[in-house]
């Protein structure tokens, strides 16, 4: 199943990294988000991609025009280094498709523009490629399928220390709740979507806006809840507690280092 990227954004509430590369090449450790989120597809058998590029699209595709597999995985160096015997592999496998779709374009345009790489495709996936989570992303199809609607995403809740508030038109407050605690989902960024999601876009949409709604009065569009890990990373903070997780070896989006969720390609 295809997997589109959504590679384009300018990432300025990450200012002291997104001034010199895009968004997706902020590191978790010391590999790109970009990478850890197509090492987590790649997992689940889910390894043609279509990078949607935008903002600096000539880091990405440097990166893995110079990608070597030797300085990310561990291998043996004989005969006085003239034999390098590779022990694993990272991108062997991928199909990378780059596509530059525009330095301001929207999420929506940016899926329309790659349209004419997604026919033949009954569904395909998508992801902002600013966030991790470690939801079995072949269980959402399944469940995608099973339903049979346009549109599928993840609906997760929500990180952080807000309150929910309820009131009157007057201000009055009748309740307030941590939105931990709120009941409340968001939208988490991982799609599967089928080939007539593009029926109800048009020219200029952003993604889950109009279409979304479009989808919804036709009945169209359902949630998969996800209630394990899921963090974006839209802050310099939010960038700090996944450098955390994985400094610690500890960082739950890491599936392909668990056995229990090693899941074939379908």
């Amino acid at each position: 199943m295809k997997v589109v990227l959504f590679c384009g954004g300018q990432g300025m509430r990450l200012r002291d990294y997104s001034e010199s590369i895009p968004k997706p090449m902020v590191p978790i450790g010391y590999r790109p988000i970009l990478w850890h989120i197509m090492k987590y597809y790649a997992h689940f058998g889910h390894t043609d991609f279509i990078l949607a590029l935008g903002h600096k699209a000539n880091y990405i595709k440097e990166y893995f025009l110079n990608y070597s597999e030797a300085l990310s995985n561990d291998f043996v160096l004989s005969e006085g280094g003239r034999k390098l015997e590779l022990l694993s592999s990272d991108i062997q496998s991928w199909t990378i498709t780059c596509v530059d779709t525009g330095l301001n374009a929207c999420v929506g345009e940016r899926l329309m523009a790659v349209k004419h790489l997604l026919e033949g495709e009954e569904r395909f996936l998508a992801n902002y490629s600013d966030g991790v989570s470690d939801v079995n992303i072949n269980d959402m199809v399944r469940f995608a399928e099973e339903h049979d609607k346009v549109a599928c995403f993840i609906g997760v809740e929500p990180n952080g220390t807000f309150h929910v508030v309820d009131s009157d038109s007057d201000g009055t407050v009748r309740k307030i709740d941590s939105v931990l605690r709120s009941g409340l989902r968001i939208n988490g960024g991982f799609f599967v979507l089928k080939q007539e999601i593009f029926d109800y876009m048009e020219p200029g949409d952003e993604l889950v806006e109009a279409p979304f709604r479009r989808l919804i009065e036709a009945e169209q569009l359902v949630t998969y809840h996800h209630d394990g890990f899921w963090a974006c990373m839209d802050t310099f903070k939010e960038k700090q507690i996944l450098d955390d997780l994985f400094d610690k070896g500890e960082a739950p989006w890491q599936v392909w280092k668990r056995e229990d969720t090693l899941i074939g390609a379908r």
